[in-house]
């Protein structure tokens, strides 16, 4: 590998050259190989990228940052992103690699010419993994200062969050991951597109054709709606054919990069590819399918009525959506909008446009909530809709994570949502696929809160000692977290049932509605409780800072802060607000009095057990018997963890450790602070000697250790925990399949090593 140059040609490259120009580098390749109109190109290698970072010293700079990055911390992540990015782009380029990018350019044509530069990260666009649109593409790059630069911004781009994200959720080691970056003659397409070679969903031999006017990139960023053609294989016909108003088209500007522009209205509702166009391109669709054993996903551009093929990746797709309903008149329904699919499942309904959180009043059951970003404020309207559209956001955004847990399907990152749907459009909503349909597609059906995630069906339950439990913000989540297989709830946050209210319990009280809101606790944690009969439901008292209260009714008067985590809020704030906590208190005393053994509550932010010790006696006075209910604490602020002892002394029954708050107050990191966000470390020395200190403590007690906090959703933090002898975990819904395997391996691991251990002696 050491031995591959920093450069090589289009013609010397195959599919086997993969771990050198990455998977779009080694398309190009054998497209080029097996006849199909490839512009000329050249690949910068990744043994390249590869010296880059050896010879600058970035590679450990970068493996500094990136080790224990937070994944599902957006601002973590975004933080360490942009960290990487800049040290990558601010580096100077080894004089070798940069003469031979310049004598390749030279070679490619004497004057400057001017070219696309695409990114080729050697984990994208493979059957498994597509990773496409990871990275970064340069259009209409000309001069050898310009491609430079387009080069190393390819490069930095290996380590946006996005990027970063993916790969570790396909576990791909981020220290092995090298990026090409191919440089490629510019088409300047008079119209260009997408064509999948056979149905994206299904799989059928129908070559479905998306072009619009311009460069192909209108198209691939949804900033067009195209037109649509579908091809059938079979009949070699074209079936159908859906023209577009064009509005927009993205052209070069000048002598670098591209712009948006309006299309001339004479254009705008016209055809874009005539028959004799689509047949062509179905035939060179059709040559690469053939070729590669797999459908695939092309780019194509046509000038002067020559056709280019510019990318080819395999369909990663098919046969996903049939099992959700997508079949019949869904199969080639017109596409509205594209996103990142961040909850799957398909749902139809009327649009209603929400513009600032006042607007959710407007929201009914059944709507396809449109935003540009949800907040907590929504949730109430969420949870009503059958889908959600967003025009910002990523797979750790708000939008996503509550979708999922919600089982509501999800688009996010549409980028136009907003603008392009209309108040009372009837659509569908495509979560997995990321797709926003004109109309309503009759297999298309409101994602069903119960329904088990995929990891859960058809497979054989693993057993482990330690208990896996589930994280749960919502009632609706319930039966979906309890289809996981679950051993309980180690976390029932409740705040979202009092914020979905939108009004505060000091508004309650104030308006003397007490009952109302006791009813609405009560009834939101028995829907969690009868979903895990038998389990243990741990429910966590009111924790909601001040900031979030403010935007409620009855939030007036609510005191600002600077730093309201670090403020009046947990077990600090129902001490001093006696009415707020009596309220919950008398929500879980009925629920204990129907019977609900299996109810936990759980005080969070406690720093010293005398807060245990007057909630226990509050409690007591307003009827509780507090020695025969299980009371536990989190472990969140660094007392709680040194005074672990003096708690089970006190007379905990469980504990549970919230690493979220617990590493920020050990090691002093706002996490949400892009300043420092990228020290924000999960598994700091002392954070695990604190976790390790109050397990062990537990332990010698005989009491329930478990962890609550996104660390529990982490699989290598979760084999840390078993061998230092925790006695649950509790992860989020998503996660469970994951750590149950994690856990379950370790416990064997551990009983194995112990056997041989005692053989050897």
């Amino acid at each position: 590998m050491n031995d591959v140059p920093n450069i090589l040609w289009l013609e010397e490259i195959r599919k086997e050259d993969i771990a050198s120009v990455g998977g779009k580098g080694a398309s190009l390749g054998e497209m080029a190989s097996i006849g199909l109109p490839v512009p000329p190109a050249f690949v910068v290698t990744a043994q390249a990228f590869r010296r880059f970072l050896v010879e600058t010293g970035l590679d450990q700079k970068i493996f500094k940052v990136s080790e224990n990055i937070d994944v599902e911390n957006n601002a973590v992540l975004e933080k360490a992103a942009d960290t990487i990015k800049a040290l990558v782009v601010k580096a100077k380029m080894p004089a070798a690699i940069k003469e031979d990018i310049r004598a390749s350019y030279k070679k490619m044509a004497q004057k400057d010419l001017i070219v696309a530069v695409r990114s080729s990260a050697t984990a994208e666009d493979l059957p498994d993994a597509s990773f496409a649109g990871q990275q970064e593409t340069y259009l209409n790059i000309k001069g050898e200062t310009a491609l430079l630069a387009a080069v190393q911004n390819c490069w930095a781009s290996l380590y946006g969050a996005r990027a970063i994200y993916y790969r570790a959720k396909q576990g791909f080691e981020e220290h092995t991951v090298n990026i090409a970056v191919v440089v490629q003659q510019l088409v300047h397409s008079e119209k260009a597109g997408v064509m999948f070679t056979s149905h994206p969903i299904s799989g059928e031999p129908l070559t479905i054709i998306e072009g619009s006017w311009g460069l192909g990139e209108a198209v691939v960023s949804g900033s067009v709606s195209p037109d649509h053609y579908v091809f059938d294989q079979r009949t070699e016909s074209i079936v159908e054919v859906n023209l577009a108003n064009k509005k927009v088209e993205i052209i070069p500007d000048g002598s670098h990069g591209t712009k948006l522009v309006p299309v001339d209205p004479a254009r705008q509702d016209a055809r874009v590819l005539p028959d004799e166009e689509l047949s062509k391109l179905a035939m060179y669709g059709k040559i690469a399918e053939n070729h590669y054993g797999v459908p695939q996903d092309v780019e194509w551009g046509i000038i002067a009525g020559t056709i280019y093929i510019l990318q080819s990746r395999p369909i990663t797709t098919i046969g996903k959506k049939e099992a959700k309903g997508m079949s019949g008149q869904g199969k080639e329904a017109k596409i509205l909008l594209k996103g990142q699919g961040a909850a799957p499942g398909t749902a139809s309904g009327k649009v209603v446009i929400i513009r600032d959180v006042k607007d959710t009043g407007a929201v009914k059951d059944g709507d396809i909530l449109v935003t540009r970003m949800t907040n907590p404020d929504m949730v109430p309207a969420m949870r009503k809709v059958a889908a959600i559209v967003t025009d910002e956001g990523g797979m750790t955004c708000h939008a996503a994570i509550v979708s999922r847990e919600l089982g509501t399907p999800a688009v996010v990152g549409t980028k136009t949502g907003t603008q392009q749907l209309k108040n009372g459009q009837v659509v569908t909503v495509d979560g997995e696929m990321g797709l926003v349909y004109e109309g309503a597609i009759s297999s298309a059906a409101p994602a069903k809160a119960g329904a088990a995630p995929a990891a859960a069906l058809g497979s054989a339950p693993i057993i482990t000692a330690t208990s896996v439990k589930v994280n749960v913000s919502i009632p609706e989540a319930a039966a979906r977290a309890a289809a996981t297989g679950a051993d309980g709830v180690g976390l029932l946050r409740i705040e979202h049932l009092i914020l979905g209210l939108n009004k505060t319990p000091g508004w309650f009280i104030a308006n003397h509605k007490e009952e109302d809101f006791v009813k609405e606790l009560y009834d939101g944690i028995k829907i969690v409780l009868d979903a895990f009969p038998g389990k243990t439901v741990w429910v966590r008292t009111l924790d909601a800072p001040t900031d979030e209260f403010r935007n409620m009714q009855g939030g007036e008067s609510e005191p600002h802060e600077h730093n309201p985590m670090l403020g009046w809020r947990g077990i600090r704030r129902d001490l001093q607000s006696f009415d707020q906590f009596r309220l919950q208190v008398e929500a879980f005393k009925r629920l204990w009095k129907a019977g609900y053994e299996n109810l936990g509550v759980m005080f969070p932010m406690v720093s010293h057990p005398d807060q245990f010790i007057r909630a226990k006696e509050m409690m007591a006075g307003w009827g509780v018997d507090v020695e025969n209910v299980t009371l536990g604490i989190m472990i969140e602020i660094p007392a709680s963890a040194i005074m672990i002892e003096d708690f089970l002394q006190a007379g905990i029954k469980f504990a549970s450790f919230g690493t979220n708050d617990l590493i920020q107050y050990t090691i002093a990191i706002d996490r949400n602070n892009e300043n420092v966000a990228d020290m924000y470390n999960p598994q700091h020395p002392a954070v695990l000697a604190l976790i390790h200190a109050a397990i062990q403590k537990c332990r010698e007690y005989n009491v329930e250790c478990s962890i609550c906090g996104q660390a529990g959703s982490d699989p290598k933090m979760a084999v840390w925990l078993v061998e230092h002898g925790i006695t649950s975990i509790s992860a989020n819904i998503d996660a469970i399949a994951k750590i149950r395997e994690a856990v379950a391996k370790t416990e064997k691991r551990i009983i194995l090593e112990a056997a041989r251990n005692r053989d050897a002696q």
